[in-house]
This record gives C-alpha cells, sequence and structure tokens, in this order.
C-alpha cells in the first residue's frame, strides 16, 4: 500500500489537472454545441506567452527586459499566472468572431474552422518560440523533491493540484453564484431562451469561448512542468479532455470534475501495475462507464434512450 501511494498522489494531481482542461473545454461544448479542436494549442499557447513574461526568450534582449529579469522569479511567475491566460482568452475571443460565420451550419464547418485554427496556432508557436523543447521555469519554493507519508514527492506537484483545486472552486463559485454565471448556465441548456429573454447570445459565446480558451491558457501554465513544453503539446490534451466530457456527461460541471480524477486514478494506479498501458486505461474507462449510460455519468437523457 505504502509503495501504491506516489502513484494514487500523481493519478490524483493528474486528475485535477485534466479537470482544469477539461472545464474550459466543457463551457464552449455546452453553450455553444462547438467542439473546440484549437483548445489544446490554446492550452500550448497559454504555457508559451508565460515562457515570455517570466522572461526566458527574447523580452531579455530589450532595455525593459532587463529590468523585469531583475525582478524575483516569483513576481515574474505570479504575472504570468494571471496574464498569459488573459492574453489566451482575447486570442479565444478573435477565433469565436471567425466562428460566427459557421453557425446555424453543419458542425463539420465549425470542426474543420478550430481544426484549421489549432494547426495555425502550432505553427505560430514553431515560428516565434522554435520547434525544441522549453523549459517554464517555476520558483524554488515550489521546485525540487520533499518527503511526505514515508515517500519522497515533487514539491510543484503538490502546487499544482492545490492550484487546479482553488481554480476549480473559483469557476464552480463564478457559475453557482453570479449573475454572470447564472446566464452561461442557461444558455448551455437553451440558448434560444436566453436570446428571448433580452440578452445579446452573440456577446455571452464571446465571452463564453474567451473564458474558456482563457481556462486552457491557465492549465497549460500549470501542467507543462509536470509534461513538457513543445510546440504539439496541445495535442495530448484535446483527446483527454474530450474523452472526459463524454464520460462526465456534456454540460455537467460535476460531471467534468470527477470524471477529470477518475481518469487521473485509473491512468496514475494502472501505471503501478503497467506502465504500458496507463494512458490506455482511460479510453477503457471510457468504453466501460458508456457501455453502461451512454450519456455518461451525469449526462442528461435524449430521446435515444426513450
Amino acid at each position: 500500500m505504502t509503495q501504491l501511494v506516489p502513484h494514487i498522489f500523481n493519478g490524483l494531481t493528474l486528475g485535477l489537472l485534466f479537470a482544469l482542461i477539461a472545464l474550459g473545454f466543457m463551457l464552449i461544448v455546452g453553450v455553444m454545441e462547438v467542439i473546440n479542436l484549437a483548445h489544446g494549442s490554446l492550452f500550448a499557447l497559454g504555457a508559451y506567452f508565460a515562457l515570455t513574461i517570466i522572461g526566458v526568450d527574447p523580452i531579455a534582449d530589450t532595455g525593459l527586459g532587463q529590468w523585469w529579469l531583475s525582478l524575483p522569479l516569483v513576481s515574474r511567475y505570479v504575472v504570468a499566472l494571471f496574464v498569459a491566460p488573459v492574453v489566451t482568452g482575447l486570442i479565444g475571443m478573435l477565433l469565436e468572431l471567425c466562428l460566427r460565420r459557421t453557425y446555424g451550419r453543419a458542425p463539420l464547418y465549425g470542426l474543420l474552422l478550430t481544426f484549421g485554427a489549432g494547426i495555425v496556432i502550432e505553427e505560430t508557436i514553431r515560428l516565434t518560440w522554435g520547434t525544441g523543447e522549453q523549459n517554464l521555469t517555476i520558483p524554488d519554493a515550489i521546485n525540487g523533491a520533499t518527503f511526505f507519508i514515508g515517500s519522497i514527492f515533487s514539491k510543484y506537484k503538490f502546487f499544482a493540484a492545490g492550484f487546479s483545486i482553488l481554480a476549480i472552486i473559483g469557476v464552480w463559485l463564478f457559475l453557482e453564484k453570479t449573475p454572470y454565471g447564472a446566464i452561461i448556465k442557461a444558455g448551455a441548456h437553451d440558448s434560444e431562451m436566453v436570446r428571448a429573454l433580452g440578452y445579446d447570445l452573440s456577446k455571452l459565446r464571446l465571452l463564453v469561448f474567451g473564458f474558456g480558451a482563457s481556462l486552457a491558457g491557465l492549465a497549460g501554465i500549470v501542467m507543462v512542468p509536470i509534461w513538457g513544453l513543445r510546440p504539439h503539446v496541445g495535442i495530448d490534451v484535446v483527446i483527454p479532455a474530450f474523452l472526459i466530457i463524454a464520460l462526465g456527461g456534456v454540460g455537467s460541471f460535476g460531471g467534468a470534475v470527477i470524471a477529470a480524477i477518475l481518469v487521473g486514478l485509473t491512468v496514475g494506479i494502472t501505471g503501478a501495475y503497467a506502465s504500458a498501458w496507463s494512458m490506455m486505461s482511460m479510453y477503457i474507462l471510457l468504453i466501460i462507464v458508456l457501455g453502461f449510460r451512454s450519456r455518461g455519468l451525469f449526462g442528461r437523457a435524449s430521446a435515444l434512450e426513450n
């Protein structure tokens, strides 16, 4: 059991990070009914923006850059945690403006547009930051190892898990306790009713897409010190995010969080006994759950089940 504890902890951390990724994806799918295939590229873009803000590339060549680099790393890292997701959200809003011509048409148009946007973002990353592996510098306070329950753990994973919990709670409070969150939830259930009540549906979609993109960028900053930073890292994110939404149920906040933690724990525990099957295990979990409940754990019933 002692040997299993690190794998459970790693799986729980991975699940919380997956939840942070999937929530932005879930909001966009729920409100806009668009599967955003560029979500992974926005995830990578947020991390690369943080790389620049922290000061590991061309910003250091300017006078302003030298002043910025003289500040403590922890200050630059905190600024990156707030600014990079906002910039990523603005890019997401720009993408939503391009998507508007596809509304009311076959879903394939939106899929193709977001797929193309993802490729453009990935190639832009290669041209701007290069094709090699990058390292996102983190403060010494959350770097290194520590002993816990008789085992050695990464300090950063404690930070990543704690930060993800706070971010998830923050998103839940926003959706459940603010009037803006109520409008977003209403839009996820019946967007035309929201329009009938006098709300600007175009503005709602713009803000939701930007918010979802910001969450993707934030997840990228927190996750890449564990996964590594490379231009195509977003590809590794889209499929698990889509899997988690299908597993938890489309439009369900709690379903996305619980499904993400289940996926993380499945991957972590499987890795303890059969590391080659660790990533495959989440697809097996999806098959088992959808085989018994086609709408996911917390999805709403559809006409197909009547």
